[in-house]
């Protein structure tokens, strides 16, 4: 019986999953407010279908009825955010926090399969992220004095990722977190947040080349940090976000084709400095060569995404558990071996979608700031995803850092969660713009019916 609801599933799964990628790349194409709404409702139901028939899945494999009680719990969460969301922000962008939850959903129910515990901390500091990110769309909108402590978010986040390179333990090579009062924190994930705001805030009212030069001094800090803590997957996503704000504050295409260069230029020297970054690049380049040793991470995970197929194995049909550290480094792995080839694909499309989407709101909104700002989320969001399933599929060396929203750890699902809605207070204010240009375009074809009346009257 279990072997025909799996299998059943599978396939349902797949296609609820089609089904709502289709819809989220329609809703761009739709203008009507009442359309759009029936997407976002539409979409919703698929989520909780796709969860409905993951835990039938989970339970009938494993015939735990103590996940029944976790998968009840999470569909009263997602409920009420997805519903407090829609009633307190109605002019927040729904598409991304509705991709948001899917994710957050998918990462959860394959971590449950990979371990419960693991799952029941992850979805408790989702549950925790999203209380303390529902004030943030609202801090955002109203607090435009958030653009005045440019030098305090560089002050703050030089502090706290110095403090791990003086305090923290390193872990497979790299310095990435310490412990406060027992709970490991990983400072780079936040740090990544105010470093958005430093570099907006210095770009933003940046009048010559002296000032770009003095924001470039203080990015190098903290780039420099995280490479002497060997947290080189970080050093590349600051870096990257640098030139990114770079580039959208100048526009100068020159500036950025050079720190493309000086990227390519600073690999090679990681690679000849640092002997885990030699190992990396050895694994990537042959890792079937030391297959029990240095290669054997990588290559169990090629195996996993190949043994997969289109539709997968079905979740608790394959073996994801063989791949060191697969709830972080290596969840993409086990998705496409469990849930296929199919959809994975169908998943990294939503994550494109939502990138598209904060990309999308960057353009449209007009304030300098905050523009920089999304558009550095967006780059942060679609880089990180690129690293995290690009290092586990063998299309580039292996980096160490999350999935955002679907790998196990909580700085980084706080983090991603809390940018999440930075976007949406950002989104508010781009709709507030768009309404007071609609209220100044009205008022100017008053003005002109006004005098044409009067023109009349004169010549009447």
């Amino acid at each position: 019986m279990e072997l025909y609801v799996t299998e059943i599933s599978k396939y349902v799964i797949a296609i609820m999953l089609l089904l709502y990628t289709a819809t989220a790349f329609m809703a761009f194409r739709l203008r009507s407010r009442e359309a759009r709404t029936k997407i976002y409702v539409a979409q919703i139901m698929l989520i909780f279908m796709i969860q409905i028939a993951c835990f039938i899945q989970i339970i009938a494999r494993t015939g735990k009825v103590l996940y029944l009680f976790f998968f009840a719990f999470q569909i009263v969460v997602f409920s009420a955010v997805l519903m407090l969301f829609y009633f307190i922000y109605p002019d927040g962008n729904r598409l991304i926090i509705n991709n948001c939850c899917l994710l957050l959903m998918i990462g959860v129910v394959i971590l449950t399969r990979l371990s419960y515990e693991k799952a029941v901390k992850q979805f408790v500091i989702v549950a925790i992220s999203f209380l303390i990110g529902f004030f943030i769309p609202e801090m955002i909108f109203r607090f435009n004095f958030l653009k005045r402590f440019t030098w305090i978010y560089a002050a703050v986040g030089i502090a706290a990722i110095g403090a791990v390179l003086v305090l923290g333990v390193a872990i497979n090579g790299s310095k990435l977190n310490y412990s406060i009062m027992g709970i490991a924190f990983q400072p780079s994930e936040v740090v990544k947040v105010l470093f958005l705001f430093f570099m907006a805030g210095a770009l933003y009212k940046a009048e010559g080349i002296v000032d770009i030069l003095i924001a470039s001094a203080v990015a190098a800090v903290h780039v420099i940090i995280l490479v002497l803590s060997k947290d080189l997957g970080s050093a590349l996503i600051f870096f990257m976000l640098y030139l990114a704000l770079i580039y959208i504050s100048t526009e100068n295409i020159g500036l950025f084709i050079m720190g493309l260069a000086f990227v390519t230029f600073a690999s090679a020297v990681s690679y000849r400095l640092f002997a885990h970054i030699r190992v990396r690049v050895h694994a990537w380049l042959d890792p079937f060569s030391d297959i029990t040793n240095t290669g054997y991470q990588l290559s169990q995970s090629l195996f996993g995404i190949s043994s997969g197929g289109m539709f997968g194995l079905g979740l608790y049909g394959g073996s994801p558990k063989t791949i060191p550290f697969v709830e972080s480094d290596f969840i993409f792995s086990a998705i496409a071996e469990e849930m296929g080839i199919l959809f994975s694909i169908l998943m990294v499309l939503v994550c494109l979608s939502t990138f598209l989407l904060i990309m999308q709101e960057g353009y449209y909104i007009h304030d300098k700031f905050y523009r920089m700002i999304i558009c550095g989320i967006g780059i942060s969001y679609i880089f990180q995803t690129f690293l995290t399933i690009g290092g586990g599929c063998k299309f580039i060396p292996l980096t160490g850092v999350t999935l955002p929203l679907l790998s196990y750890g909580g700085s980084s699902v706080l983090v991603t969660i809390v940018m999440i809605m930075i976007v949406e207070g950002i989104c508010m204010i781009g709709s507030d713009e768009r309404y007071e240009e609609y209220l100044e375009e009205r008022r100017y074809y008053e003005r002109k019916r006004n005098r044409y009346e009067r023109y009349e009257d004169e010549e009447y």
